[in-house]
């Protein structure tokens, strides 16, 4: 007979037996010097310089961005390479011996890179614009930090933070990169063949920026030095530029503030629109009892470029919750949207004054009036002009038969 504990202890064996598998497979790659082998592009260098050279007295740091090739050698080692690094936002903090990242506007960032990737993968799949070799997912590969002094080498807590990362099972993440930046070097004369962990780089100062690369693997649990090789950046693929609603932020929240504030249900995401990438940043919005959406499509680098609007008939199977559904419903059946007669685009107007252009062109709300001071005679016509009278008119610009010749339409 069966006891109902025996389902338990074969779950605890198992797990024991996968974290013994773990433990050999990890001491076998440091016994073998099992390393994956490592691409720079000369972007991410130079962002690093960057970044380094604006905090010298201070720790800094960055996240990257790439790709992990599984098998990508003959002896089948991986290859990671480092494509990008992405800034933290305001929120970090940069002391002389403390550094913590902000993370919401890399995480944005990230998550645009990712999507446009996703969707080039998905469009030139099979085609001489992507290598097959590269045809996969646009990954966070760990973030790189400078330190104090010469302290090259990762600290302990470094080490901590890198294993509750692998650890962390909704990450799955196998490896993780823990370079670290050190600067104030003497310039290095002439080249080495040794094949070393770090590189240097000259600095407007006189003096060299160093970074040491190092790797972290779930099973083997310690940092280990892996040697990096820097290629021009026209090698590997270029990443898609940011979009305005990640470097603009509180245009973002402008912009949707003053539709919700005008009586709009507003909602936003980025969405393939012209089967190119970079994807493009969208609003849909609807007032209360209208019988249609209004589509707004943004470019990257809007307000520089002239958003386009598209009308969409509301149906009543629409999940407002979830706009990349529903935006895809309303895009399908969508039309554009003629800009209204005289109507002139510039990076100083906001989509709440476009939309206003459009409804007052489509007869569904009126012009803006405007309180301007006119003189009236009386209709003495005799009246002298200390008969003359101010009279606070409310003019309407669409109504000419409000003005005379003489009236104010005429200033």
């Amino acid at each position: 007979m069966q006891s109902k504990d025996e389902p338990d202890i074969l779950k605890l064996m198992q797990l024991e037996i996968e974290f013994l598998r773990k433990r050999l497979r990890g001491m076998a790659m440091i016994s073998r010097g099992i390393v994956p082998n490592l691409v720079l592009s000369k972007r991410a260098v130079k962002k690093m310089l960057s970044a380094a050279s604006q905090y010298l007295a201070d720790e800094t740091g960055e996240a990257m961005l790439g790709f992990i090739v599984e098998n990508d050698t003959p002896e089948g080692l991986p290859t990671i390479y480092v494509l990008d690094t992405i800034s933290p936002d305001e929120t970090a903090i940069r002391r002389s011996h403390t550094f913590q990242q902000g993370d919401a506007l890399q995480d944005e960032i990230i998550w645009w890179l990712q999507e446009n990737w996703h969707f080039h993968r998905e469009r030139y799949r099979g085609s001489e614009v992507l290598p097959d070799r590269f045809d996969v997912p646009l990954r966070y590969l760990g973030d790189w930090h400078k330190q104090p002094g010469s302290m090259i080498q990762p600290s302990h807590g470094d080490l901590m933070t890198a294993l509750s990362w692998l650890d962390d099972d909704d990450l799955d993440m196998d490896y993780l990169l823990v370079p670290i930046v050190t600067v104030g070097y003497a310039p290095i004369i002439g080249d080495s063949d040794l094949a070393v962990n770090y590189i240097t780089v000259p600095m407007d100062n006189g003096t060299d920026m160093r970074v040491d690369w190092w790797y972290i693997h779930r099973d083997v649990r310690v940092f280990q030095p892996v040697h990096p090789q820097i290629v021009e950046e026209d090698v590997l693929p270029q990443m898609m530029k940011y979009a305005w609603h990640v470097v603009l932020p509180d245009r973002l929240t402008s912009e949707t503030l003053a539709m919700a504030d005008d009586g709009l249900l507003v909602r936003t995401l980025f969405y393939e629109c012209d089967g190119e990438v970079p994807l493009e940043f969208c609003f849909f919005a609807i007032r209360q009892g209208a019988r249609s959406f209004l589509l707004f499509v943004t470019q990257h680098d809007y307000p520089h470029s002239r958003p386009r609007a598209y009308s969409a008939p509301f149906t009543s199977d629409l999940d407002l919750m979830d706009p990349v559904a529903t935006f895809q419903k309303l895009w399908a059946v969508a039309e554009p949207v003629e800009d209204p007669p005289d109507w002139q685009w510039s990076s100083d107007k906001y989509l709440i004054d476009y939309l206003v252009a459009i409804e007052v062109a489509m007869g569904l709300r009126q012009p803006v009036k405007l309180d301007i001071p006119v003189l009236l005679d009386e209709i003495d016509p005799d009246a002298g002009p200390s008969q003359r009278v101010l009279d606070a008119h409310r003019f309407d610009p669409s109504h000419d038969d409000e003005t005379d010749g003489d009236g104010p339409g005429q200033a």
